[in-house]
């Protein structure tokens, strides 16, 4: 036997790989999402406006913590994303010392638009997969999520004009 034919699904190797080549489908997938708003935002400031959307308002050095950024680098990103409208900075209520960072209506509008592109395309290569190994993905992807340190995003609302969205009267 080979040394490549006794690999099984439990090898780092192995499942390293496949990993990489889903990887390579995923960053795609989010390539042609982000095409539809091409010259709008980069891709790293799409991630900032991703993290302000999930936390609806953060401070600056909170922002560069989740991005994995110093403040300098979160800070040019946010002043671009100021001055084409998608955040405003603002007093923090709560002590005036502070500021806060939040999405502007557009700066929704844009991390929506482009969240449904992404989730349209996955859920077409996600219906052409045999249905028995959904489950076996949902499994594996969550525990590699979780490995990761990454909380699982919470299941989106059914929605029968979407491919692979259960009909909120079938489920």
């Amino acid at each position: 036997m080979s040394e490549d034919a006794g690999r099984g699904h439990d090898d780092v190797d192995a499942v390293t790989g496949a990993v990489l080549s889903a990887s390579r489908v995923l960053v795609a997938v989010s390539a042609r999402s982000l095409a539809a708003i091409e010259g709008t935002v980069t891709l790293p400031q799409f991630r900032l406006l991703v993290v302000l959307a999930e936390h609806r308002a953060a401070k600056l050095v909170t922002v560069a913590e989740l991005l994995g950024v110093n403040p300098s680098t979160a800070l040019r990103m946010i002043d671009r994303l100021i001055a084409a409208g998608f955040v405003v900075r603002e007093v923090n209520p709560r002590s005036r010392r502070e500021t806060i960072l939040q999405l502007t209506d557009e700066g929704r509008r844009i991390v929506a638009d482009v969240t449904e592109r992404r989730h349209a395309e996955v859920a077409a290569i996600v219906a052409r997969m045999p249905a028995a190994q959904r489950g076996e993905l949902v499994t594996a992807l969550s525990a590699f999520a979780t490995a990761a340190g990454e909380p699982l995003a919470p299941a989106p609302a059914a929605d029968p004009s979407v491919p692979g969205r259960p009909d909120p009267g079938t489920a």
